[in-house]
């Protein structure tokens, strides 16, 4: 997936972060290039969602840097930028899909009204725009249109997370952020979320990181994974590689399934 710019769309070097004497990340450092799809794997505590969530701006590093590459063709570490910059770039090329959908959506205002906020944010007035926007991303997320009006509170689990899919993706960001998105859903939805993903990356060239702790949605999704053990990035590679061929012991144990998430 490495287009041939050589400049890629996120440079994460030396990203490290510590609460009190703990060492929750250690130096993690990589690129991800516009279209890929890196999975971030480990157990509970490994440190990947406090990687996700240093890399995402939602909380600072003690050390390290994080660029992202702007639409004027340049690198700019995102923890420089100032909150309003922040936020700017938060709604429009960047998304977050959180693990449970009620931290990513507003629950007690319509489906149609969380599609279209974000579209809002950007300056679109017109109620006409708006509501025709949100209904082709329901259909696009599987919804069906008729619920544009019915509050998330209203809808099963599944839903809700293809919901904030949309929420996130209406705005055509280059790069979204997803915090173990399957977890808590039963199986048969899990796999209908996981296809939906699939064809969206890949019909939209959308880059994505996620963190998970279940192998086979990694090889499903991504291009390309990290390996986390106690802070520490201890293998990465192409997918398959790292999982038919695992180097490391620790990726050997989670490959075989000796460890739980």
């Amino acid at each position: 997936m490495k287009p041939s710019s050589s400049t890629p769309l996120l440079r994460v070097r030396g990203v490290a972060k510590r609460y009190g004497d703990q060492v929750a990340l250690h130096e993690a450092s990589f690129d991800l290039w516009p279209g890929e799809v890196l999975a971030v794997v480990g157990e509970s505590g490994s440190g990947k969602t406090t990687l996700l969530n240093a890399i995402a701006a939602r909380t600072a590093p003690d050390a390290g840097s994080v660029e992202f590459l702007g639409r004027d063709g340049l690198l700019q570490d995102v923890h420089t930028m100032s909150q309003a910059q922040q936020r700017l770039l938060a709604r429009t090329d960047w998304g977050f899909v959180h693990q449970n959908p009620a931290d990513g959506l507003r629950m007690d205002v319509s489906a149609g009204a969380n599609v279209g906020e974000r579209l809002m944010g950007l300056g679109e007035r017109h109620y006409g725009r708006l509501r025709c926007t949100a209904e082709e991303w329901l259909q696009r997320v599987e919804i069906d249109p008729i619920r544009i009006d019915d509050a998330p509170r209203t809808f099963s689990g599944g839903m809700r997370q293809r919901l904030q899919i949309a929420r996130n993706l209406v705005t055509q960001p280059r790069l979204i952020f997803m915090d173990e998105p399957t977890s808590g859903l039963d199986v048969s939805v899990q796999a209908r979320l996981l296809d939906l993903m699939r064809q969206l990356t890949r019909q939209m060239h959308l880059a994505a990181i996620i963190v998970t702790h279940d192998l086979a949605v990694a090889r499903l999704l991504a291009h390309r994974m990290m390996v986390m053990q106690r802070g520490r990035v201890v293998e990465a590679g192409l997918t398959d590689q790292v999982l038919d061929d695992p180097q490391h012991p620790y990726t050997q144990l989670l490959v075989s399934s000796v460890l739980q998430p």
